[in-house]
């Protein structure tokens, strides 16, 4: 069992050994299972709150989290779901604005894994059907959920007719199951970006608006074609929609009008552009009224752990009281040129780093985009997970081209080799994983 799955609620936790052993099974692929187990269950996925469906490589989360201020913002009770979790399995959970409850989710959980014991389910699969189930008993007025991997066959995309489906940035990430050989997709070896657009916009739906970012000429004609097969009206910006951010606002407009709205008070420019999704997808649905003033509210409001997010006084921090602490959970090279981009503008200088890596990422890109803004580095295991070798990452580091590089046993051991340096910024990056391990230590739970 990996350490993720672990509560302090023995109920919960006797759930999360079963699910813990749960993996997909080998050559299986498809929405097969998650039908078969969700009509078994009373299909609660008939039976939600108008539903907002989030898909995506890069900003997918943070647009959940600008919609869900936004709509709560306007005085409405929101369920959530999203992934992965850092600290507690709950955090996937979120029913009318608060986590699950040990007691429900031990209840949904034993009620999944006992209906589907001979269907073979996967933990995403189980995840999905308790997080339905979840939704549908609780009364709310809206939904909002983050596609977990691709969109085509991830086990949320069994919606009929969501009120607005959303695409943020797209790029190349968890290409071992996106860009495998399928004869009914586009040649991944031709252009892998046009598959990555062909798997995400498998979210579409007859009737339900499809609004996304802008992209290249040829991802951007793959999702109209995806689109219009699916019968979804299609709101994509550049076309439908506009977003400039300025040095004090976001200046957006569309066919209904214009808004001055606030810059987020999240970190990171790319923020703007999850922030301005999350506003298109709420103008162009008529299912659920949110008002300019809520959208407004929500980004200024807007937090969401691990993205750039500076940590607070804890344990960890406590070691180097002097020094500005940054977390950043990104793991692709989209979202190392973002971190690039931050720390070249904003971070307090020097950047001594601390690293951390699944062993499915390209570390080797991840470092060369993000090693000219960083003064040091020390690389760590991520405990309980199959992690890149620190001292693997300490060999790409230098090369390329960061001099001070050294490993350490864990977080708090490479804060430690820091020394007693009085300014610049110490950043933690790599992976949700660790990311999830830094909140833990230092006592900064996600709520």
């Amino acid at each position: 069992m990996k350490d993720f799955a672990i509560s302090d609620n023995e109920d919960v936790q006797r759930q999360l050994d079963r699910l813990g052993a749960l993996s997909l099974p080998q050559g299986r692929i498809g929405l097969d299972v998650i039908h078969e187990l969700l009509a078994r269950l009373g299909n609660p996925e008939k039976h939600l709150p108008p539903v907002f469906h989030v898909a995506g490589t890069n900003g997918k989360g943070s647009t959940c989290a600008f919609l869900r201020a936004m709509l709560e913002a306007e005085g409405l009770k929101v369920h959530v779901a999203t992934k992965p979790h850092l600290v507690r399995y709950n955090e996937r959970i979120r029913v009318g604005g608060e986590l699950i409850s040990d007691a429900m989710l031990a209840s949904l959980l034993k009620e999944v894994l006992d209906t589907a014991e001979d269907l073979s389910p996967s933990f995403f699969e189980v995840t999905t059907a308790a997080t339905f189930l979840a939704f549908s008993r609780e009364p709310a007025d809206a939904c909002v959920i983050e596609v977990g991997l691709g969109g085509r066959f991830d086990a949320t995309n069994v919606m009929e007719r969501p009120a607005a489906c959303g695409i943020a940035s797209l790029g190349i990430d968890h290409d071992q199951f996106l860009l495998t050989e399928d004869h009914e997709a586009p040649d991944p070896k031709a252009n892998p970006m046009v598959r990555i657009a062909f798997e995400k916009s498998g979210i579409a739906r007859a009737g339900s608006p499809l609004v996304t970012q802008g992209y290249s000429p040829d991802v951007a004609a793959e999702v109209e074609r995806r689109a219009g097969l699916a019968g979804a009206p299609l709101h994509m910006r550049g076309h439908d929609w506009w977003a400039e951010s300025g040095p004090d606002a976001i200046a957006y407009r569309d066919r209904h009008g214009q808004l001055d709205l606030p810059l987020p008070t999240m970190p990171g420019a790319h923020q703007s552009d999850n922030a301005a999704l999350a506003v298109a997808m709420l103008r162009h649905q008529d299912t659920v009224p949110v008002s300019a003033a809520a959208m407004a509210e929500g980004i200024r409001n807007c937090r969401w752990p691990a993205r750039l997010q500076k940590l607070g006084d804890g344990p960890l921090t406590e070691l180097l009281p002097q020094r500005g602490f940054l977390l950043d959970g990104g793991h692709n090279p989209d979202a190392a040129n973002a971190l690039a981009r931050y720390l070249e503008a904003k971070a307090e200088k020097p950047v001594d780093a601390i690293i951390g890596m699944m062993a499915a990422k390209d570390a080797r890109r991840f470092l060369a985009i993000v090693a000219p803004h960083i003064d040091s580095i020390t690389a760590v295991p991520i405990p309980g997970n199959d992690c890149v070798a620190p001292e693997v990452l300490a060999e790409l580091a230098r090369e390329a081209g960061i001099v001070t590089v050294t490993t350490a046993a864990d977080v708090p051991a490479a804060v430690s080799t820091l020394g007693e340096a009085t300014e610049g910024t110490v950043l933690i990056f790599g992976s949700l994983y660790l990311a999830g391990k830094v909140l833990s230590l230092n006592r900064e739970l996600p709520d």
